[in-house]
């Protein structure tokens, strides 16, 4: 009798500490001894070494603009606005690429920076959420720009700029997995961002803007390039076609390089009229090690310096134009 009780109570499951996320992440591998993601997780999600490709832009746009504009007649709110727009679009899109690239699995094996999917510790839902805040931050600054100019035709820039965005990692074909990631960045952080920031303070565009956007969106192109070289192995794992896993490693690194120097050459023309820009030369301090690093390197820390000096060059960059069209 006893023999009989012991075969019918059933095993107890095993006590482990991993378990599978509720919510059907394929990437993620939650653990009990995993604490929540904090609001320091959130920042990290959220990117910032990569925010001056939002910041540059609009401090060329608006520099332009002020070269061209009567005194007095400076719009800082719209310019205020237009910073509201593109940095609140880029936490989206880093948020959004979270959340898509944690799901289908292409974080699992992520060697950069902290992904809140990919490690666990916030779920799908809580991620897009926060990059649906973002893009809704994005639309209503977007949209008193809008009213403020007048201008109607901007919100179909903005809807554009949002269906970009989110596309890029999201849906089922994403383009961002078909190579076109660079292009995305160099219209939307290059040249829509700063041609529009010129364009809705003065209601016109000018060389300097477009130069300037130019200039900018090439430093952003190679922001991403230096980002994808460190995930190339990783990349190809997942099946995640970027530019940079089509061309290779060493094209990469020169792409790159001429990415990153090639806007140098634009500020010196601009000196040409605006002797402010040639302190924008000052940025090869970052740039120069950068460029180096990236030609040389074998680890993932590496790349990650070199991330983080491209965003210093974006951004002394940025400014430097900004102060030659101010004076």
């Amino acid at each position: 009798m006893a023999a009989q009780q012991q075969r019918r109570t059933p095993p107890k499951a095993p006590t482990t500490a991993k378990r599978k996320g509720k919510s059907g992440n394929p990437a993620a591998r939650v653990y009990d001894e995993v604490r929540p993601a904090r609001f320091s997780d959130w920042v990290a999600g959220a990117r910032i070494p990569t925010l001056p490709m939002s910041i540059s832009p609009v401090l060329v746009g608006t520099g332009a603009a002020i070269a061209a504009s009567d005194p007095g007649q400076y719009h800082w709110v719209r310019a205020l606005l237009c910073l509201v727009v593109a940095v609140s679009l880029q936490i989206a899109v880093n948020y959004a690429n979270d959340y898509s690239d944690g799901i289908r699995g292409t974080d699992r094996d992520r060697v950069g920076p902290f992904r809140l999917v990919g490690s666990g510790k916030a779920t799908p839902k809580a991620v897009l959420t926060a990059a649906l805040i973002f893009f809704g931050i994005a639309a209503v600054a977007g949209l008193a720009l809008t009213i403020l100019t007048a201008q109607w035709w901007l919100l179909i820039v903005g809807a554009l700029a949002i269906v970009a965005a989110w596309f890029y990692t999201g849906g089922k074909r994403p383009y961002g997995y078909l190579a076109l990631g660079e292009l995305f960045v160099f219209i939307f952080f290059g040249l829509v961002a700063t041609v529009g920031t010129t364009f809705v303070q003065i209601l016109d565009v000018t060389q300097e803007a477009w130069f300037g956007a130019i200039g900018v969106g090439l430093i952003s192109v190679a922001t991403l390039i230096v980002n994808n070289i460190r995930d190339i192995a990783q990349d190809r794992v997942a099946g995640k076609r970027t530019l940079t896993t089509f061309l290779g490693t060493v094209p990469s690194r020169v792409l790159y390089i001429v990415c990153l120097l090639a806007p140098f050459g634009i500020a010196v023309w601009i000196a040409i009229l605006f002797p402010v820009a040639w302190f924008a030369l000052f940025a090869l301090l970052a740039a120069l090690p950068a460029a180096i690093i990236v030609a040389t390197a074998r680890t993932p820390k590496e790349y990650i310096l070199a991330l983080k000096l491209t965003g210093l060059t974006q951004l002394l960059y940025g400014i430097a134009l900004f102060l030659a069209f101010w004076k």
